[in-house]
């Protein structure tokens, strides 16, 4: 059976750090889905990772808010197609069959914010869907620009965008069938995003080789509760919890 085509989405990702991780989440994304291009937008030296992942050279993102720039004000000259599938390391494709075209109909859509209960909890940006036409609104001088960028996007500028733009988010069904990320998962979805999802998105074993790949453990320390109870119980995940809280306990005091 052959991957699903999706000619008018390029995937994307931008990183500094935790660059191999990311190679790997898009290669994953690649081997489910033939998208229109593959850019990885990074000041790292890559060794050829895949023949339909492209490389891009750009200055070194040296912090979370620089990456929220970059996304907010240089993705817009990348994208040709008519949407974009942004992803980072902790989040790739899972089920190419939960795709639905409906998807396409939307300028954004990414995972519900569980947090919000006033109607703008679209969302994530980690595992995102975004359009052209909401690349180029992001670039309006009026355009608040904040960090992290999915908050300035689906909170801070949600309003202006649908009013002065037009700009039409995902309602929280559709999210809920596009990905998950700290909401309940209700069934399949076509991805997903966040550290502490990704032992039973890969397995324990896969989730540690891509864990011990990290340079930037910050996001593991954040999460640590949520990551501790998706290793479970028993001997096994025991030791595995085991040597997680030694290496976060040590990566923290360095």
């Amino acid at each position: 059976m052959g991957r699903l085509a999706l000619p008018d989405v390029t995937l994307c990702a931008a990183a500094s750090v935790n660059v191999s991780a990311t190679v790997e989440a898009l290669v994953a994304s690649i081997e489910k889905v033939e998208f229109a291009q593959a850019l990885l937008f990074t000041d790292a030296e890559i060794a050829e990772a895949h023949p339909e992942l492209r490389v891009v050279p750009i200055e070194r993102l040296a912090s979370a808010s620089e990456y929220s720039d970059f996304l907010l004000c240089r993705l817009a000259d990348y994208v040709t197609t008519s949407h974009c599938l942004v992803v980072q390391w902790d989040g790739f494709v899972l089920d190419a069959d939960q795709w639905s075209p409906e998807f396409l109909s939307y300028d954004y859509i990414g995972a519900a914010w569980p947090q919000f209960d006033d109607g703008h909890d679209v969302g994530n940006g980690g595992f995102s869907l975004r359009s052209r036409k909401l690349l180029d609104a992001c670039l309006d001088p009026r355009f608040q620009r904040g960090h992290p960028e999915d908050v300035a996007i689906g909170r801070l500028n949600r309003s202006f965008l649908e009013a002065e733009h037009a700009i039409r988010f995902a309602d929280r069904r559709a999210a809920e069938r596009f990905s998950f990320e700290r909401t309940a998962r209700s069934g399949p979805t076509f991805g997903f995003h966040g550290i502490f999802n990704m032992v039973p998105a890969l397995g324990p074993d896969r989730f540690w080789d891509a864990y011990c790949s990290l340079d930037d453990r910050r996001t593991a320390f954040v999460d640590y509760g949520l990551l501790m109870r998706q290793l479970g119980d028993g001997a096994e995940p025991l030791a595995r919890r085991g040597r997680l809280s030694v290496d976060l306990l040590r990566n923290m005091l360095a």
